[in-house]
């Protein structure tokens, strides 16, 4: 049972996923310090919506694969 209804597609997903990675691993390559520690986990959160097809902001904005709330 899931608490939540996916609000994100396919392809968003795929895209959210590849993003997130590379954000995280340019974080590491091109930042240093406290900052490409807290980039790298903006990204690693933006894939990790994309793993779970729920985004919580889309979901506040009314966005969702239902179309308009």
């Amino acid at each position: 049972m899931a608490f939540y209804r996916k609000n994100i597609g396919g392809l968003q997903q795929t895209v959210r996923i590849a993003l997130g990675v590379a954000v995280a691993a340019a974080a590491f390559v091109y930042l240093a310090g406290a900052t490409a520690w807290l980039v790298a986990l903006g990204g690693v959160v933006f894939a990790l919506t994309g793993l779970v097809g729920y985004c919580p902001m889309c979901a506040m904005a009314g966005i969702g694969r239902g179309g308009a709330s």
